[in-house]
């Protein structure tokens, strides 16, 4: 765990502090029982330990996401705004920046790889119809000729 704290101007000049914690995914792991429950949304920590009663899915849906990333799950459900809201008394910090995985799976952003052929996208059915363009000329030229 470690804690950064991070100033910035809010209104006329004054200066606002902020620190943000950090949690290791090991350490997030840790926590997967109905004593402590803490799970990642969307790269930050909730600990929802006090609401395991509460949820109106039931305290098994809760359970099962313990101490792993739960957006997919919490997606998947399409929660409310209110919802969404009531979870920002339970946020304890956020997950620790090295831990964040990108859209392809790989932690280090310089791996990421998923637009190596984007440009195949493209190409091939530029070419494609440029060739069809060409077929559909010869063959309407040939038949005017016969």
């Amino acid at each position: 765990m470690s804690t950064v704290e991070a100033s910035g101007s809010a209104g006329k000049g004054a200066e606002v502090e902020t620190s943000v914690t950090y949690y290791r995914l090991e350490e997030v792991a840790k926590h997967n029982s109905s004593k402590e429950l803490w799970l990642v949304i969307h790269g930050r920590v909730y600990d929802v330990s006090s609401f395991l009663n509460e949820h109106p899915g039931g305290e098994e849906v809760l359970l099962e996401q313990a101490g792993v990333d739960a957006s997919e799950s919490f997606e998947d459900v399409g929660h409310s705004s209110d919802a969404r809201e009531m979870l920002k008394q339970y946020y304890i910090g956020d997950v620790h920046p090295s831990d964040i995985k990108t859209e392809s799976g790989s932690k280090d952003p310089s791996k990421n790889n998923t637009c190596k052929s984007c440009w195949s996208y493209w190409v091939f059915p530029i070419i494609g119809a440029i060739l069809l363009g060409f077929l559909y000329r010869y063959y309407t030229s040939e038949s005017r000729f016969s």
